[in-house]
């Protein structure tokens, strides 16, 4: 079966039944992937045209909608029936982190606000991840979840940023029972919205709530790596007491030169240096036209929407906004 790869055109015989992501690393098509299992979403690319169906326990799924063209995949779990036509992103673009199942010891506990806490993690192996990816934490069988690395990697402890939500069952047992010294599990890396090194592109950043953990992880990365880029950074609070961070993004700003940064709280408050408002209106505000621009969007899913219908109205392609939604409800 002829796979044709866009954009650069190549044509590679794929032998029918053959995994999606197994042919095109055969082939020396370079495409990013993770965890193999259909889970972290690194390896999505996009049938244009053809027969390619997703595989079920190792058969494949004959239902409607792998019969349509211009469709999300995830390579891993992809299987080639027929000649096709698949498009896969920015191949100057690939990281290649194999997930791992790590150890690893609770080492700080630290309130950031009156809901939000920070966990500090010293793996037993190093991690490799890409700034803005996240890992599913297991605190014990029953108590699992996905957060963002808001540290580099090599940084030698993970760091990550929870909002203790009502009621929750797993940030209840964090907040009631987690304690220096535990041990928790880190599968990952996961995630498709990791800084991406390899332009001279402008950056916009927004976050919302904890959604600053991945985003200070990408602007440290862009800054490590020595990126010039404009970027503006913008971040979305419920009220002024939900700020956090603000010393760790006025030292960021001191390093880069190009970064700015504006904190939007729905909520007005007494403190002059924040917007008031929700912060898609923010960027509503401030930008017209964002044509040539990537976007990195972290936060809840209804702010993730919203952003993402705002940027590409205003310009930004959809291949360049990267954006991994989490859920709070039943945190």
């Amino acid at each position: 079966m002829e796979v044709r790869v866009l954009p650069h055109g190549q044509r590679l015989d794929v032998p029918q039944g053959e995994n999606l992501l197994t042919a095109l690393q055969q082939h020396g098509v370079p495409i990013s992937y993770s965890c193999m299992a259909g889970r972290c979403g690194t390896c999505r690319c996009r049938l244009i045209e053809g027969d390619v169906r997703h595989a079920v326990d190792g058969n494949t799924n004959n239902g409607g909608i792998d019969k349509q063209d211009h469709r999300p995949l995830l390579a891993c779990q992809s299987v080639v029936m027929g000649p096709c036509t698949i498009e896969i992103p920015e191949p100057d673009e690939v990281v290649v982190h194999p997930a791992r199942i790590l150890k690893s010891t609770v080492t700080a506990l630290v309130d950031l606000t009156h809901d939000i806490k920070l966990i500090r993690l010293a793996p037993a192996k190093p991690l490799s991840f890409s700034p803005g990816q996240y890992a599913m934490l297991q605190f014990t069988p029953d108590h699992i979840r996905p957060y963002s690395m808001a540290r580099l990697p090599g940084e030698g402890e993970l760091e990550f940023h929870v909002r203790m939500v009502p009621d929750g069952r797993v940030t209840r047992y964090i907040c009631d029972r987690l304690k220096v010294g535990d041990t928790v599990r880190v599968s990952g890396p996961l995630g498709t919205s990791y800084l991406r090194t390899r332009n001279d592109d402008p950056i916009l950043c927004i976050a919302g709530g904890t959604g600053l953990a991945p985003v200070l992880a990408i602007v440290r990365g862009a800054i490590a790596a020595g990126l010039t880029n404009p970027i503006h950074l913008y971040f979305g609070i419920r009220s002024p007491r939900d700020a956090y961070g603000l010393d760790w993004l006025n030292e960021l700003a001191q390093r880069h030169p190009r970064l700015r940064i504006d904190v939007v709280s729905t909520l007005p408050g007494s403190d002059r240096d924040l917007r008031t408002g929700l912060v898609t209106e923010a960027v509503e505000q401030d930008y017209g036209d964002l044509t040539g621009w990537r976007a990195y969007l972290c936060g809840a899913p209804p702010m993730v929407e919203a952003a993402t219908e705002l940027l590409r109205d205003r310009g930004i392609r959809p291949d360049h906004i990267y954006a991994d939604a989490f859920y709070a409800s039943g945190a």
